[in-house]
């Protein structure tokens, strides 16, 4: 079985020094195994193709010398998108705000799965305000959790994906 922490730990300074934040790593597929690195730009600029093509060549030649997969793969590279996965504890302080679907391991208050705004982290757990009111959910069981598309995500995403405007008047 493939070890992604350690591959994560192998690409993330790399990704880092190329001026991205690696936000998942996983391991999927039966017998041709793929590789998924998603990352996201640390100026949250929009990514691009070229962005993704740039890192697939530089993560390749890291794994080709760490080489810590056994037997043959595939290498995809991919954004997080709108609806982004949240993976690490401070994407729930970074996204404080916008709504998100949350399941956890073991029943909070008699349920598994939550909806709501993020009110961000307390100590090893992340707040939500849900429709029954504020929930805290210990982060060590969190199994699943990615942002709800919203308006709000939507407008923030148009935002992002806008070209800059680097003209002035004469």
């Amino acid at each position: 079985m493939t070890d992604t922490a350690e591959i994560a730990r192998i690409v993330g300074p790399s990704l880092g020094a190329m001026g991205y934040r690696l936000v998942r790593v996983a391991m999927t597929g039966g017998h041709r195994a793929t590789l998924q690195i998603m990352a996201e730009r640390l100026d949250d600029a929009a990514m691009t193709v070229e962005d993704c093509a740039d890192i697939s060549r530089s993560i390749s030649a890291v794994l080709d010398v760490a080489d810590p997969i056994g037997g043959s793969y595939s290498l995809e590279i991919s954004s997080p998108g709108i609806d982004r996965p949240l993976v690490q504890p401070e994407d729930y302080d970074r996204f404080v705000g916008h709504q998100a679907r949350i399941e956890v391991a073991a029943a909070v208050d008699g349920r598994k799965r939550f909806s709501g705004r993020l009110l961000g982290r307390a100590q090893d757990h992340v707040r939500i305000s849900t429709e029954l009111g504020e929930v805290q959910l210990p982060i060590a069981e969190i199994v699943r959790a990615r942002l709800a598309l919203s308006d709000q995500l939507a407008d923030a995403a148009r935002k992002k994906a806008a070209p800059a405007n680097h003209s002035r008047p004469v």
